[in-house]
């Protein structure tokens, strides 16, 4: 089928609004008509320079939508049946089989280089160039995409589906992490470096959890406002001095039991384990990086660092979960979306890259 997608050319193209032929759904695949799709910082991989992500390329792996079709052997989903798209795994190895499916040794494979591990192309232009589509297991930007059973999870009719896309990637990430992957419980202490989408997630999934002492960083004085809403007990700019000693401060002398970090910058994630209290632990989303360094004397004291891949969560259990909170007015997530036209996904980069938007979602 002819489709419309964002197309990146080169790392440093702008994108091109492209008709590309869509192949129908082989067997365990789905297509899917996006309504939504929002645009997450990992989509910015696209944008280094070098092999990591083959051009041409769509991106994109937030989408939300209508299935339109299934292929052989898709059970569970249907036909109009309205779904959020996530990562992909394999589904038989050993973490995939024991709930943690974002550990998957397959997960750079299925998600990060954008190729079908058969080989077989799955969108071409007019003339049989051959275009990457499986970003993520998706390729989202775009007005259809195809994903598998594994990464396409069903949600209730009566919830605005056009918004749902986050809630695949970047603010699971967040929520998840805090929830699942740290455990953080009623009455715990947690800073929370960075306050986009994934940050402000988990600012908001610390409030469920009846954390106590809720602490947000950020250099932009607009997203820690938001962070004061959504449930942040105190807020500190990133720019001023000594930040993990003011944490300290406010946490009663000791550190706070969990940080997280969802920058990548070395020097916050430092500051991250230098917050901490003996025992306490850290958690790594962000995404960039080439090395930390860390101070020894720290982690011999007591605290831990632990590498966090899509909030240790399972999609189709967690994604309902979130929707859930979001009806009882618990977790405004919709709060941070700005909607763009995907015709216009070269502006809501540039906003997003410069801190304007918190999570833009395009609409095709």
């Amino acid at each position: 089928m002819q489709i419309n997608a964002a197309v990146l050319r080169a790392a440093d193209a702008p994108y091109t609004i492209e008709s590309l032929d869509l192949a129908d759904p082989g067997p365990g695949e789905v297509l899917v008509k996006i309504a939504g799709t929002g645009m997450c910082h990992t989509d910015m991989l696209g944008r280094i320079p070098g092999d990591l992500v083959t051009k041409p390329v769509v991106l994109g792996h937030e989408g939300s939508g209508l299935v339109e079709a299934v292929g052989p052997g898709v059970t569970g989903l249907a036909v109009g049946d309205h779904v959020v798209m996530s990562f992909d795994s394999c589904g038989t190895c050993d973490n995939c089989r024991s709930a943690q499916p974002g550990a998957c040794p397959e997960m750079t494979a299925l998600n990060m280089l954008a190729i079908p591990l058969d080989g077989r192309p799955r969108a071409t232009t007019g003339d049989g160039e051959a275009v990457h589509t499986r970003w993520f297991g998706q390729s989202s930007f775009a007005s259809h995409a195809l994903g598998t059973v594994r990464n396409v999870v069903p949600v209730s009719r009566d919830v605005p589906i056009e918004q749902l896309g986050p809630l695949g990637c970047g603010v699971q990430t967040g929520a998840a992490s805090v929830l699942i992957s740290l455990g953080v419980r009623a009455g715990d202490s947690i800073a929370i470096f960075g306050a986009g989408a994934v940050g402000l997630a988990a600012v908001m999934a610390a409030r469920v959890a009846g954390a106590a002492v809720i602490v947000a960083v950020d250099l932009h004085e607009s997203r820690l406002d938001l962070a004061r809403e959504f449930g942040a007990t105190h807020v500190l700019n990133g720019a001023d001095d000594d930040i993990a000693g003011q944490i300290r401060a406010i946490s009663g002398g000791e550190g706070v039991q969990y940080s997280f970090d969802s920058t990548a910058v070395p020097e916050v994630v430092s500051t991250a384990v230098a917050s901490l209290r003996t025992t306490g632990v850290c958690g790594l989303v962000g995404v960039g990086a080439a090395e930390y360094r860390l101070d020894a004397n720290l982690l011999l004291m007591g605290r831990t660092v632990k590498g966090i891949i899509e909030g240790d969560a399972v999609p189709h259990t967690f994604i309902p979960k979130m929707i859930e909170l979001w009806r009882q007015d618990r977790f405004p997530f919709d709060r941070l979306i700005t909607t763009y036209p995907l015709d216009q996904i070269n502006q809501a980069e540039a906003d997003t890259t410069s801190g304007k938007v918190v999570k833009p979602v395009l609409i095709p």
